[in-house]
Formats: structure tokens, sequence, C-alpha cells
């Protein structure tokens, strides 16, 4: 089995988070989205990961750490990692062809700004699987439609009249992927786009034409990073599931408290004091991190950053962040100071 990870958009509805730091790296309890986001797949089909591709943007903001990061994570889960790098910002379709040599036998793809819980087997009768969510307001979203077998016939992006609840999450399995990239390279010779992308739902529209059975494979929960709001409600969300499951030691043994209170469920990197504070619950902190005379709650702070004197609530703030005042609601990129 193999897994693709589409992730070379800049996300610019996290900024300014993601001006310093791709998207799928920013941390969501304790760790990268990317990397939550693999892990939990890789647990949903279990079954060995051979290889995973990245599809990355340029050089210059997907540098050498990102890299090195992804490909720990890849030998992490006993798999090859492979590097592509998608030259354009052209699309769904034309990020899964950018890792071209990749593309053969069963896959996953998965777009890396989203997190899941879910629980089932794969349909050993599909050609390929669509997850889906379903959701209160199907036509804000791009959601299938199935026939009486409970076979996808047709993908319906926003539909004005109810079509299904069930949206496109942004994960599919591929018996053989070798055949989406035959009619994707179709899209793309033929030079069929929409929004002025190519699509990979103009891949499995043409599936779908030659008989290809889809089935659904529906997620318990379904977890958006794509802005600073719901970024904090999967934060707390994740925080939540990781202290059910007891999994994962979430407070790292060196946090020191000095007179300090930690409300749980909160995440905690190693080497971050916490002084006269009060912090939780559903608050993540990375590592290195001093935070005095402060009370911080629902919030999401990342590495190597100081914050004193200060009544968080709903906050995220970046890396190498000096921070001293009074303000609560707020979004803070990385090396900013506020004095």
């Amino acid at each position: 089995m193999k897994i693709i990870v589409p992730m070379a958009g800049r996300g610019s509805r996290l900024r300014p988070h993601s001006l310093t730091v791709p998207k799928p790296l920013i941390p969501v309890a304790g760790q990268p989205i990317v990397h939550r986001l693999v892990k939990d797949i890789a647990k949903v089909l279990k079954q060995p990961i051979e290889e995973i591709a990245f599809v990355l943007g340029d050089q210059a903001f997907f540098g050498d750490d990102v890299v090195e990061s992804l490909t720990e994570l890849a030998k992490d889960l006993g798999a090859k990692a492979s590097i592509y790098r998608q030259d354009q910002p052209l699309g769904t379709g034309h990020a899964i062809m950018s890792a071209k040599p990749s593309l053969s036998g069963p896959a996953v793809i998965a777009y890396a700004d989203t997190l899941i819980r879910a629980e089932f087997d794969l349909d050993p009768s599909a050609d390929s699987v669509i997850w889906t969510k379903r959701v209160a307001n199907p036509e804000a979203y791009g959601v299938v439609k199935l026939d009486s077998n409970e076979n996808i016939v047709e993908l319906v992006e926003k539909p004005e009249t109810f079509v299904s609840d069930q949206a496109v999450i942004g994960i599919y399995y591929f018996k053989d992927v070798s055949v989406l990239k035959e009619k994707l390279q179709e899209v793309l010779d033929e030079n069929v786009m929409n929004g002025g992308e190519y699509q990979i739902n103009d891949g499995i529209k043409r599936m779908m034409a030659d008989g290809r059975v889809f089935k659904t494979g529906t997620v318990d929960e379904w977890m958006d990073c794509g802005n600073k709001t719901v970024t904090l409600e999967t934060n707390a969300k994740m925080l939540g599931f990781l202290a059910a499951d007891n999994e994962e030691q979430l407070i790292d043994a060196s946090v020191v408290l000095d007179n300090a209170k930690v409300i749980e469920p909160c995440c905690i990197g190693k080497g971050t004091v916490l002084k006269n504070t009060t912090v939780g619950p559903y608050v993540s902190i990375g590592k290195d991190c001093v935070i005095e005379n402060t009370t911080v709650k629902n919030s999401l702070i990342q590495n190597q950053t100081s914050i004193k004197n200060a009544n968080l609530d709903e906050a995220m703030i970046g890396n190498h962040v000096t921070y001293n005042g009074e303000f609560t609601k707020i979004s803070i990129g990385d090396y900013t100071v506020l004095e």
C-alpha cells in the first residue's frame, strides 16, 4: 500500500502562521497536521505501508528541513519516502500527476489540511473508496450521489438541490492508482480545466464512465485545519480523543510547573516552563516555551515562545514569539514581539 500526499499549497487562510511554516506542518495537539493525518490513515488501513509520496511546492518554502521531517515520518511507519515537486499551482489533478512514478498499485491519496477519526474495512469489491462525512449543509460541499447499490455514480459540487448529505473530505483509496494516472494523463493531454486547474474529479469521472466501482468510506470525525478558528476547534477535539485513547504522553516529563496548574486535556512539549500560570483545558504548547503570570485556555502555542502577564482564550501563537499584554482573541505569527 502507498500513501500519496499532495501538500504544495502555502495555506493562505491560515496566515500569518503559514507565512513561514507550511500549513501541513503546523502542529495540532503536539504533532504536525500531516504527521497526524498519515498516521491515522495507516492505522485505519491496518496493513503495511511501503511508500509515502509527498508532493511539495517550491524549494524556498518547502526546504530541506521539511523533507527531513517527512522522510522521518515515513521511516517511523516502516515506509520509503518519495519527494516530488509541483512546479506550478495547477490543481489537485496536476499535484497528483507530479508524483507520477509512484502512481501504481493500491494507494490512498490524502490532502494534508484535514484530520480524521475512522474505523472501517475497505470494501474488496470496490475499485475505489472515497471517504465522506455526513453533513447538515451539503449545499456547501462537494457530495457523492449514490445508486440503489450504494455505489457512487456522480460527484456533485455544491448542489443547489439535495443530492446526498455525504460530503467528500479529500481522502481516496484506489485498488490500482495507475488507472487514475491514465485518466488524469488524458485530462492533462486534452487540457481539461475547471477553474483554471486540473482536478482529480475529472479523472475520477472518467473512471466511473468506464464502469469502475466506487464506494464510500464514512468517517466518524472530519476535522478541518483551514483557518485559525477551525484549527483551534480541531486542536480541542484531537486533545479530547488523545486523552480518551490514553496512547500518547501529552505532557512531557521535562515540563516545569512552578506554582502552575494544568487543566487537562492539554499537550505541553519538552523543556517548557510554566510559572504562576494556569493552562487548560484544550491547550497545546510546543517545546522550550516560558509562560509566566498567565491564564490560557482553548489555544495553540508553538515552539520557543515567551508569554507573560496575559489572559488568553482562543489564541493561536507561532514560534519564537515574545508576548506581554492583555489581548485575548489573537493570532500571532512567527518571530513577533508584542510588549
